[in-house]
């Protein structure tokens, strides 16, 4: 069972009655995001996951400008699975799914993704500030499930900081990724070779590298 660094609502921050919380970051990102996701999303029809969705805000922002996309949100956190609950009610849109529970260390991701109760015609997986905060099997547990479940032509966008070459981007990423190594050795920022290989063992290739605001990527992947 993968245990994650950042548990939203312990924070100190609001928390609604009805259980929603409030990321700072998706205030501070969720532009630029869909940004980079819109031109890769535009006129596609199916399911997308959303993995490690925290509070629930990214997946409602997405959802409303994708009307032909239904959005499954998920997360292993029961804290974060009530505020994607509460935040999927309080939108009131037709295309969020209530959340599933996915531990990403297990490739398998979660009984529904098999039984059919969850998507069947994934169309893309996405993914943000998750793997460097988590053990390295979450990562590859990310991938294998998506080179897994992705249909022919799917996409896995993996948001958040990467080394470049074994070197960090900037200054404020390799302070962080001391502090996430110092707290628990097995986290980190990870360097963008080896996320591509495990996309390669799982049958994806990197089809565009997008830079973003704050020294973060967005890796978008394609299934074969």
């Amino acid at each position: 069972m993968a245990e994650y660094v950042v548990e939203f609502g312990r924070d100190g921050g609001r928390v609604e009655p009805d259980g929603r919380l409030d990321a700072p970051a998706f205030h501070r990102n969720h532009e630029a995001i869909w940004a980079a996701l819109e031109k890769h999303l535009a006129g596609r029809l199916g399911d997308v996951v959303e993995v490690g969705s925290g509070t629930g805000q990214h997946v409602v922002h997405f959802a409303r400008h994708t009307p032909d996309l239904v959005w499954w949100p998920s997360d292993l956190n029961q804290r974060h699975l009530k505020s994607i609950e509460a935040w999927r009610v309080h939108s009131g849109l037709p295309n969020v799914r209530p959340p599933l529970r996915v531990d990403l260390s297990n490739p398998d991701w979660c009984p529904e993704m098999k039984s059919g109760e969850g998507p069947q015609d994934l169309a893309a997986v996405f993914c943000a500030n998750v793997i460097h905060i988590a053990p390295w099997n979450v990562a590859e547990g990310l991938f294998a499930g998506a080179g897994r479940y992705l249909r022919p032509g799917g996409t896995l966008f993996l948001y958040g900081p990467f080394k470049r070459e074994g070197k960090h981007t900037a200054l404020s990423n390799a302070v962080f990724d001391t502090t996430l190594r110092e707290g628990n050795a097995e986290w980190g920022v990870r360097d963008l070779a080896d996320v591509e290989k495990l996309a390669q063992y799982a049958g994806l290739r990197l089809i565009d590298l997008i830079d973003m605001p704050a020294n973060n990527l967005t890796l978008v992947f394609a299934k074969a």
